[in-house]
């Protein structure tokens, strides 16, 4: 794997664990952060050979508390950052991406978990979006994917009053799927990906193109066409026989369409 200033890229067999490698900064999101995560997932999905991802933070305190932010240079729009590409990415990637939570999820750190397929988290993880506090919010992934996940009235709830939840409250709510000790939390998050390697890639692929399509219009059903359908379909008779009438010049045979 390459080598990283931000994050830290472990392979196991057919897991891949990205860790945000920035605790003295509360694993924030910076710039260069961003521009790693987006290409050590965009290697993941290219990867044959890996099938589920686990993403995580550095240490026991924080998974990631957000983004970290120039304020001098906060007007100019190079200066954004490009997190939405983190966001895509992990939604339109046809493998399964975990998160395991082992601190503080905070504003784009509660997100970013958010648009995690699954989310195990420590007993002493803590959640919470601080936007309007500090004057800033996500209106895209951060409040769609939030609402589906949690409901419209507690999304809304969770933004406006900025209250911390408890790793318990999370998985009574729908934020968590599964809630372990600190010290098993890579563990239990190795167990819960290396099952789904064991499951059809072709058809957990379809399943996540399916559920990413419904926000994504074009872009989602575009993934389900080509990456999915595309794929299957070239592998059939009657793929196979067009491709070959073509390259033959000649007329292809329809009753091989159904073989």
């Amino acid at each position: 794997m390459t080598d990283y200033q931000d994050i830290v890229v472990d392979v196991e067999g057919p897991v891949v664990t990205i860790t945000i490698n920035r605790e003295e900064a509360g694993n924030k999101l910076r710039a260069e952060t961003c521009l790693e995560l987006s290409d050590a997932l965009q290697r993941f999905r290219i990867n044959p050979e890996l099938r589920v991802a686990i993403l995580t933070g550095s240490g026991s305190k924080f998974f990631c508390i957000g983004g970290e932010h120039d304020e001098m240079k906060s007007l100019d729009q190079s200066q954004v950052l490009p997190i939405i590409d983190v966001y895509q990415a992990i939604d339109t990637i046809a493998k399964p991406v975990i998160a395991a939570v082992n601190g503080f999820a905070v504003g784009g750190g509660n997100v970013l978990h958010t648009v995690c397929d699954l989310t195990i988290a420590a007993e002493h993880a803590v959640f919470r979006q601080v936007g309007p506090m500090v004057g800033s919010f996500d209106a895209g992934y951060g409040t769609w994917y939030l609402e589906d996940t949690i409901g419209r009235k507690r999304a809304k709830q969770m933004w406006y009053l900025n209250q911390k939840f408890t790793a318990a409250q999370a998985l009574e709510m729908g934020l968590a799927n599964e809630v372990v000790a600190g010290d098993e939390l890579l563990t239990r998050a190795g167990e819960i990906a290396r099952e789904i390697a064991t499951r059809s890639p072709m058809a957990l692929a379809g399943l996540k193109g399916a559920f990413s399509a419904r926000h994504n219009g074009v872009s989602g059903q575009a993934r389900m066409a080509h990456d999915q359908m595309l794929t299957l379909y070239l592998s059939t008779q009657e793929a196979h026989e067009l491709s070959d009438a073509f390259a033959g010049r000649r007329e292809p045979d329809a009753g091989r369409f159904w073989s």
